[in-house]
């Protein structure tokens, strides 16, 4: 148990900084750039969305972990289920830092050969997730952001903070939890020379760090003197191109949240594509490249550690504290909330009611209804901030848990709440009493 708990802590420590910086990057798409212009920009299901989020991703610093709050932010706001695939694809497997650090510990042609493929796989995946899901794509997609801004809004540090940290982060902080427990349980299983066992076959070299470096957890710059290192015990460059994609590529909380939000077929496409994107360069850099562009400048005394340690720690006391809250908020509350529930069903029954069969026209001070379809905080805003511009509403409350929505108001239609609930994509289901 301590060795877990050891990797955890481990794991939280790498992974702090780039969640924080997802969050944070998340936070200003959706406020800085407008829903309108995402959705013009990679809106569109075919491979020019594709390349745009893919050239998009491949600069920007960030890990498998760290990439998920800014592309299920991009989904949000407009971008098709292929071109967030492919960002998510090629942000994590490079970066301005990672290049250098590939540079430094390899060779240039190393360094450049990384984001040539992150690419093409990234592109790869945009198709295979075309193909994957043809058939979803007949119906049109329910988006969390169903109110799209002509404009970019000017919105306050505050507002734009509480969106990254609380209402995103509340969404996927049990789903980052599960992966990051799965990924730190994978790491004290498989032991530190796993791959070393394995070394002389190249195609059983590939396909042995492949599936090993699916589940784990390691960022681009991470890999590279681990990739290194195993060069020198004798692991062929293709097979640590392999670990070099697939290792920053994928982990068990960015598979767990991919699946959650873009689907089980969308997920499978994800995966596909940057195996058969590995072995494809790994078999290529093997038997068609010249042997001295993959010279090694490494040696075992060479050490890699970009971030202070200082940050590291930093980071990861917020992401626990951010944890900690999000937890409260989700659980606790709703416990009170089942204790407190009785004194709402009596505040319900006291209210006026004058109830108007033929019109559905209401004068009761406070009522609920069960709406079907709300997945995340961003759904609860949207639909609460319509509801609230009906005629006669003064205050809406949704509870996510059990897919109610507390309507408080002097005199409105019911009508008019079924009409914009469905026109937004979701489904009214009626008052529940």
């Amino acid at each position: 148990m301590n060795i877990f708990l050891t990797e955890i802590w481990k794991l939280i420590n790498e992974m702090g900084p780039y969640l924080l910086l997802g969050f944070l990057i998340a936070a200003i798409l959706k406020f800085y750039v407008s829903d309108a212009r995402i959705k013009k920009i990679a809106g569109k299901n075919n491979i020019a969305s594709d390349i745009k989020l893919s050239l998009l991703g491949i600069p920007l610093p960030l890990c498998s972990c760290g990439v998920i709050p800014t592309g299920i932010s991009l989904f949000k706001s407009g971008a098709s289920k292929s071109a967030t695939t492919s960002f998510f694809i090629s942000t994590p497997q490079t970066g301005i830092d990672s290049i250098a650090v590939t540079y430094s510990l390899i060779n240039l042609p190393f360094a450049l050969l990384r984001p040539i493929v992150a690419f093409f796989t990234a592109i790869l995946g945009g198709i295979f997730v075309r193909q994957f899901t043809k058939n979803e794509q007949i119906s049109s997609k329910k988006s969390c952001s169903k109110n799209v801004q002509s404009t970019t809004e000017k919105v306050s540090l505050k507002s734009a903070l509480r969106y990254a940290f609380i209402d995103f982060f509340d969404d996927i902080s049990k789903w980052l939890v599960i992966g990051i427990m799965l990924a730190g349980l994978i790491t004290v299983i498989i032991p530190d020379n796993f791959f070393e066992n394995y070394i002389g076959n190249d195609y059983l070299e590939m396909f042995i760090v492949l599936i090993a470096s699916i589940p784990l957890y390691v960022c681009a710059t991470g890999s590279v003197p681990i990739a290194a290192a195993l060069m020198l015990k004798g692991l062929s460059p293709g097979a640590a191109l392999v670990l070099l994609m697939a290792g920053p590529a994928t982990n068990m909380a960015s598979i767990t949240l991919i699946k959650k939000v873009l689907g089980n077929n969308t997920m499978l496409a994800y995966l596909l594509s940057i195996s058969v994107g590995a072995f494809f360069f790994g078999i290529l850099i093997n038997n068609f490249m010249p042997e001295s562009w993959f010279y090694l400048k490494f040696d075992n005394q060479h050490h890699v550690h970009l971030l202070p340690h200082w940050l590291e720690f930093g980071s990861a006391i917020v992401f626990i504290a951010l944890l900690i809250s999000s937890f409260y908020r989700i659980y606790f509350k709703k416990i009170i909330g089942i204790v407190t529930k009785n004194n709402d069903q009596t505040l319900k029954t006291n209210s006026t009611l004058q109830y108007h069969n033929l019109n559905k026209i209401s004068m009761l001070k406070i009522r609920e209804f069960k709406i079907e379809g709300m997945t995340c905080n961003q759904c609860k805003m949207d639909v609460e901030k319509e509801i609230e511009q009906i005629e006669g509403i003064s205050n809406v409350s949704i509870d996510l848990s059990n897919g109610t929505a507390c309507i408080e108001g002097n005199t409105f239609s019911i009508n008019e709440i079924e009409t914009t609930v469905n026109n937004m994509g979701y489904k009214y289901l009626g008052e529940n009493f």
